[in-house]
């Protein structure tokens, strides 16, 4: 006699399904933005020359000491960080791969419902994803910045953008970067909750506003560079 197959007829669970999915890309969104809008102002401290700029990045390193020893705080925020990206990364691949066996076939009058963000929101993620890489091989283990000076950041960020290369790949991902912040913060607040009717202008606005604050932020450092302003 056959043993009958015992099925799972319950609800998905939260992350199986497409709102626990899209939860979390929110949040982690959200958490990466935040890392993202301090990291830029930690980047403008290149303005006021290499003593300020090298003595914030020696106390990022020092957090918290002497109860933490050095770069304890770093590692963890690191860690926090890589988590972030892995389950933001994960999260909308899978969303995407659903969306995709959901409409197998295109339609045959396409409708342009999505602004050029929407559009591009995941050609833009693989763009900055494959930046991350670049950076922290440029700035943070310094394989691929053939003038590098370990231990002198402000140095280390002159001698990147000293170079053609350096420039097009920084601002190429920036530009990456602001769009996908303009969709993804209006994104995360209508996931959340937070958007309705009423507020749609706002967190619209906001999201354009936090969109150009961090492509004019960012992009401020490798101009001023190649410019003389930095040197």
């Amino acid at each position: 006699m056959a043993l009958a197959t015992r099925t799972r007829t319950g609800p998905p669970s939260f992350w199986g399904s497409t709102i626990g999915k899209k939860a979390v890309m929110a949040v982690s969104g959200l958490i990466l933005l935040g890392y993202l809008v301090v990291h830029m102002l930690g980047n403008l401290k290149i303005f006021f020359g290499p003593e300020e700029f090298n003595g914030y990045a020696h106390w990022l390193r020092t957090i918290g000491s002497p109860a933490l020893h050095y770069e304890w705080a770093l590692w963890g925020l690191r860690v926090v960080l890589v988590a972030a990206v892995i389950a933001h990364g994960v999260a909308a691949y899978q969303l995407s791969r659903r969306d995709i066996k959901a409409r197998p076939v295109k339609y045959a009058h396409q409708r342009r419902r999505a602004t050029y963000a929407t559009r591009t929101m995941r050609w833009g993620g693989v763009i900055l994803a494959l930046f991350v890489v670049w950076h922290l091989l440029d700035l943070t283990t310094l394989t691929v910045n053939e003038r590098a000076w370990a231990g002198h950041p402000y140095e280390n960020v002159l001698a990147t953008f000293s170079t053609w290369y350096g420039n097009v790949i920084y601002i190429l991902a920036v530009s990456a970067l602001g769009l996908h912040v303009r969709h993804g913060f209006w994104s995360a607040a209508q996931t959340l909750g937070a958007g309705n009717a009423r507020r749609d202008r706002l967190f619209k606005g906001l999201a354009n506003g936090l969109a150009l604050a961090l492509f004019a932020g960012f992009v401020s450092v490798p101009v001023s560079v190649m410019t003389g302003i930095v040197s």
